[in-house]
């Protein structure tokens, strides 16, 4: 899946720090850098742009003032130095908003997002089976960015400041909150159902009380999860 991006910042060095996060993902394709949004409005009515990295203070225009001018708007993520902007910009619906300087972490949040989005977008007309198997998530493990498809996940295990992820390929261990990789997965397919682990709905093998197995491996339902684990798995009130 190919993503086409477009970055306008009216500082070079910005530009520069999106480009270089960006050539770590193989699917983002950057069509065009603009210093000015101005100069950005041919490319977007004859190119497919997916999604902008636009910056708000500029010289010439205001940023969520040319998303309000503009017809044809793919997904925006916001890059700034300022966080007074954030209401507001989501109230343009952009998809993301990032407080320069972007950390790479935080960067592939956004990355992430914007994939599922366009995965989405992309999918309306797709059976539900290719969708399932189209679906991914970009990892760092160790030093570098694993691609792990949604239908290999079983389950994730929180580690502390770490989490693991056990999928049907292999078992990688991720600097990352259970809270955000669970936020990052599509709803329809994974549930919390402990504030240790976060399960992909359709490896669940059997139930049994309070203890689910997935692949021969019993996780355990925390109390304040289990009225909801049990309506959503076992189709229960």
């Amino acid at each position: 899946m190919n993503i086409k991006v477009l970055i306008i910042d009216d500082e070079p060095l910005a530009i520069k720090v999106i480009e270089t996060h960006l050539r770590e993902f193989k699917n983002f394709e950057i069509v065009a850098t603009f210093n000015d949004p101005i100069a950005a409005l041919e490319t977007l009515k004859q190119e497919a742009i997916d999604v902008i990295f636009l910056d708000i203070n500029m010289s010439k225009m205001n940023g969520l003032e040319f998303l309000k001018t503009v017809t044809i708007q793919p997904n925006v993520v916001i890059t700034t130095a300022y966080r007074e902007y954030a209401v507001e910009s989501f109230d343009l619906d952009v998809l993301d908003y990032l407080v320069k300087p972007i950390p790479f972490t935080r960067f592939l949040k956004a990355v992430n997002k914007i994939t599922q989005k366009i995965q989405l977008q992309r999918g309306i007309h797709k059976t539900e089976e290719e969708n399932n198997t189209e679906g991914f998530i970009f990892l760092k493990v160790e030093k570098k960015l694993v691609k792990i498809k949604f239908d290999t996940i079983l389950y994730i295990e929180s580690l502390k400041d770490y989490i693991k992820v056990f999928t049907t390929t292999g078992d990688f261990l991720v600097h990352k909150s259970l809270t955000s990789i669970t936020e990052e997965l599509p709803t329809e397919k994974f549930l919390r159902i402990h504030r240790s682990f976060t399960i992909a709905i359709d490896k669940v093998d059997s139930v049994e009380g309070n203890l689910i197995e997935i692949a021969s491996k019993r996780v355990p339902i925390g109390r304040k999860y289990v009225a909801n684990t049990k309506k959503i798995i076992l189709n229960q009130e």
